[in-house]
């Protein structure tokens, strides 16, 4: 006999089992990317998904992701966009530098300029609604499958074992994570402040959580590995109060309200994005396995969800002349990689850029970048055109 454990109506079988049959697509890695491809692509009911999840911490994910309004209609579609509780529009962001400048934007609709979505109440969704797919198979090893689409993050071991080059840029930044309540509500207020500091620059940044009423902020504070360190390591206290001060007081006293999570900033891309695994079959990368860059800008997220969008197009094979290539087809996967660098290119320059400008010592640069964000406050054109584009993701 051999054992099939229900998982609501996706079937999670055994590995004999699996060996015997034939997958058209293995997904490797049940995150947020890896999840929605699945389920955008088991809407064609004769593709056979074969996702690959392995065991999750048992540590609370303390994450919040900025997602704009691609990533919207993308979730949307698999019927995974949160209930408002769990999904808050930003209706206005303020960014301050080191010596007082700031820029300020202003929604122009009830949709914001981007959601900010809390990560496990979108990954319940998610698991949910692969649980109703019939057509997904979730186990914790791989199996053969005709295409392999590895989503396993930044440090995926599948990647590295098929030796993959990766252009890696490090930043010298570890970034913090926590949750904190807020003594005045943050009115769906985005905010981030520029710093020097004793230990080197800072980045903070706050991210209303738990909908338009809510006094809950998301904290993502990028600063020295050290720094980092003793944050992480500070008693409660006394890391509200650091936090109070790098926030300026904004929204008066904070209480952080869950556990501090740390990790390295860099960024990192693959040079290949897709090859032959074996005979007959061919891998591709998406999301993080493929790129990371810093979180000052938010798109992280993002930008993995429009691997998936572009990578479920192209496997559509919706051109005419594509009918009858088959799903391991490099002219198809090459036509995904070029799609998507070309597409990602400004993103990685810009934050990149960014981060450098922000992290520069010298006096001079610091002046002049204080002075051009001031410009850029007073610049209508342009601020509506950097508007415009970052709401929708193009």
């Amino acid at each position: 006999m051999v054992g099939v454990i229900e998982w609501g109506t996706s079937i999670e079988v055994s590995t004999i089992q699996v060996m015997t049959r034939s997958w058209d697509i293995c997904i490797r890695g049940g995150g947020l990317v890896g999840r929605t491809l699945a389920l955008l692509l088991s809407q064609s009911v004769q593709t056979r998904v074969l996702l690959v999840e392995h065991a999750s911490s048992q540590q609370p994910d303390v994450r919040a992701y900025a997602l704009n309004e691609a990533s919207r209609t993308l979730l949307s579609s698999v019927g995974c966009w949160p209930a408002v509780q769990y999904a808050t529009p930003v209706q206005s962001m303020q960014v301050w530098g080191d010596t007082g400048a700031q820029v300020r934007f202003q929604s122009p609709s009830p949709l914001g300029l981007t959601t900010i979505v809390d990560v496990p109440a979108l990954e319940n969704l998610l698991d949910q609604a692969v649980r109703q797919r019939p057509n997904i198979t979730r186990l914790p090893e791989a199996a053969p499958a005709t295409l392999t689409v590895i989503c396993e993050g930044r440090h995926s071991t599948t990647r590295d074992q098929l030796g993959v080059m990766l252009e890696r840029l490090p930043y010298h930044q570890h970034a913090l994570a926590c949750r904190v309540r807020t003594a005045q509500p943050h009115r769906q207020q985005a905010l981030q402040w520029f710093r020097q500091t004793s230990h080197g620059p800072d980045i903070v940044a706050l991210l209303p959580l738990e909908g338009p009423e809510g006094s809950v902020s998301a904290v993502i504070w990028s600063t020295a590995p050290e720094h980092a360190q003793q944050l992480q390591a500070m008693a409660e206290d006394r890391f509200n109060n650091a936090l109070f001060d790098a926030t300026q007081g904004f929204l008066g006293e904070v209480q952080c309200q869950s556990a501090r999570a740390v990790w390295p900033l860099h960024l990192q891309r693959a040079q290949t994005w897709c090859g032959e695994l074996a005979p007959g079959e061919a891998w591709v990368l998406a999301g993080d396995a493929a790129h990371g860059i810093h979180p000052l800008a938010g798109q992280g997220l993002n930008l993995g969800l429009a691997d998936v969008a572009e990578l479920a197009k192209v496997l559509q094979r919706q051109q005419p002349a594509d009918t009858w290539r088959a799903l391991n087809d490099r002219h198809l996967l090459r036509r995904y990689e070029r799609t998507r660098k070309a597409d990602m290119q400004a993103t990685w320059l810009a934050c990149d850029g960014l981060q450098r400008l922000f992290s520069h010592p010298n006096a001079s640069v610091q002046s002049l970048r204080n002075w051009g964000l001031s410009v850029f406050d007073r610049c209508g054109p342009v601020k509506q055109w950097t508007l415009e584009h970052a709401m929708s993701g193009q």
